[in-house]
């Protein structure tokens, strides 16, 4: 949608209008390719609730910006900056976003560009995504990092490492843990940066197939995976079984993360889909999680759930970690 004019026609302006009125202009407007309306502002309502009055007199509407953050987004759109328009009101302009992401499934095919090992190496689309500048992903991965205790010297393993991103926050963390790292991936582009940007003894990459570990990767106090395990390819049950079995120090720790959101036109969008479904579609996510925990409960780990994006699942065997339950 092009940017407004002086001689475009002024936009509808909503007072007190229930938001299901709202709703129903912006479906028609969006059929158009945009939509642009005035709305109370939200810093008149501070400390109130959507749907409370408001504002001079009390005779607004509040809405927080928070709320229109998430119709933009249940509208397949992307908000642009709120721009005041005087005192008491704001105008919100609507875009539809464009296609999702090529690596997700159900998106443009990539193997054509890059082989099934570089899906997401350097020169995939993938590579310009850095979750760890959204607050989305950062703190809910910093806190279930700071939930954990590991002891002096622990090593951590990371299953599909690709740059080390996740590895990098372990180094924010207030008393950073002095830790050894072994990051596992089989794309090589993005284990060369990784290895670039962690040239030290303490960080070691190994290029492998998840479904085929090294035999000499050892026992680890931490394994960590975000949006790996699920891969099309990987044998996730397996992989978990042979992590318990043959990887894992007595007291250990999982930090796994489980896609619950999608890349479309640079924005993050919340809800996990699957192949065929234009929607969202939340229940073989829930499946996963249930055979997660129940896994790991028969192996004696207790478990905690957290995140938004992804849905970071933190399981704990042993040791004093008392926030997991």
């Amino acid at each position: 949608m092009s940017s407004p004019t002086d001689s475009s026609p002024r936009p509808r302006r909503f007072h007190d209008e229930p938001l299901i009125d709202i709703l129903r202009h912006l479906r028609e407007e969006l059929r158009a390719g945009g939509a642009r309306i005035e709305v109370p502002d939200p810093d008149l309502g501070r400390g109130c609730y959507p749907g409370e009055r408001a504002g001079p007199g009390g005779g607004l509407v509040h809405r927080p910006l928070r709320s229109w953050c998430d119709l933009a987004e249940g509208l397949s759109c992307r908000l642009l900056t709120p721009r005041t328009v005087d005192a008491t009101h704001v105008a919100l302009t609507f875009e539809r976003l464009g296609a999702e992401a090529p690596w997700h499934a159900g998106g443009e095919k990539t193997e054509e560009a890059h082989p099934p090992q570089e899906r997401y190496g350097t020169g995939s689309a993938f590579a310009r995504v850095r979750k760890l500048e959204d607050a989305g992903f950062l703190l809910p991965w910093l806190e279930a990092l700071g939930r954990l205790k590991l002891p002096p010297g622990a090593r951590v393993l990371d299953l599909g490492v690709n740059r080390g991103d996740e590895l990098a926050a372990f180094a924010w963390l207030e008393g950073a843990p002095d830790v050894t790292f072994v990051g596992v991936d089989h794309g090589a582009s993005a284990l060369a940066e990784a290895r670039a940007r962690f040239p030290d003894a303490r960080h070691r990459f190994v290029l492998a197939d998840l479904n085929a570990l090294p035999a000499d990767l050892g026992r680890f106090h931490l394994v960590v995976s975000v949006g790996t395990l699920q891969s099309p390819g990987v044998d996730d049950h397996a992989l978990l079984r042979k992590l318990v079995q043959e990887h894992l120090e007595p007291q250990a720790a999982f930090v796994l993360g489980f896609p619950n959101s999608r890349f479309r036109d640079g924005e993050v969008v919340y809800g996990a889909r699957v192949r065929n479904l234009r929607e969202p579609d939340l229940s073989l996510l829930v499946k996963d999680l249930s055979f997660y925990r129940r896994y790991l409960h028969q192996h004696g780990f207790r478990t905690w759930l957290g995140g938004k994006y992804d849905l970071l699942l933190t399981a704990v065997r042993g040791g004093d970690s008392s926030s997991a339950g």
